[in-house]
């Protein structure tokens, strides 16, 4: 199953990715994308081995970004690919067939080609500007969403869409009435002053779009 509220690692001013991790899963975060760029393989490999330790302890979910190897080695539940990482197919026969893959997409048409490839889900983004993301794709807004969404349903196309990219709790209603089924969020959790509150009240908002 996968979650509604993806919490995607960055490193905080004090302490590193798993220091940020570990604050997101005391919080509540039950899926973890442990994200690192700008290292070599295997420094991102020692972070993905204790991640998934702790992940594990806390009965979460840890996705690595970019790197199946990694992923395989480390005993991940799945891996996230950008649009210019690695195909679904070439990571799918690297992790094999029990393994979450997520691919990231920008429009209508790497939606039907990410699922034409396989993935189990889609980070659709991002909603506005980040900073944590470089060669950031054109932003979507509460209007691209609303298009994608749509142009969905009249294909009668199903996947769990993840709206990603710069998301604070107050969007979440209006994101999740477009008919996105989660979100991906960074710095709202790892820079909440409370963030136990913040998730608590991010699954608020998320279920309550069920209801």
């Amino acid at each position: 199953m996968i979650d509604k509220l993806h919490y995607i690692s960055q490193q905080p001013q004090n302490g590193s990715h798993l220091t940020a991790i570990r604050q997101a899963l005391d919080a509540g975060c039950k899926w973890i994308q442990l994200r690192i760029k700008n290292q070599t393989d295997d420094v991102i490999l020692e972070y993905a081995i204790e991640a998934n330790k702790i992940c594990s302890r806390y009965g979460a979910k840890l996705i690595i970004n970019d790197h199946p190897e990694i992923a395989l080695i480390a005993g991940a539940y799945g891996v996230h690919l950008g649009l210019r990482d690695m195909s679904i197919a070439e990571a799918r026969d690297i992790v094999g067939k029990k393994t979450i893959i997520g691919g990231t997409a920008n429009t209508f048409e790497h939606i039907k080609q990410r699922i034409a490839d396989g993935a189990d889900y889609i980070g659709l983004g991002p909603f506005r500007f980040t900073t944590t993301k470089q060669n950031l794709s054109p932003i979507l807004g509460l209007s691209g969403y609303e298009t994608i969404m749509a142009q969905m349903r009249s294909a009668n196309l199903q996947i769990p869409i993840i709206a990603v990219g710069g998301i604070l709790s107050e969007d979440i209603a209006a994101i999740m009435q477009t008919g996105v089924y989660g979100i991906a969020v960074s710095g709202t959790i790892t820079h909440a002053t409370n963030p136990t509150q913040m998730v608590r009240h991010m699954y608020q908002e998320l279920n309550n779009q069920c209801l």
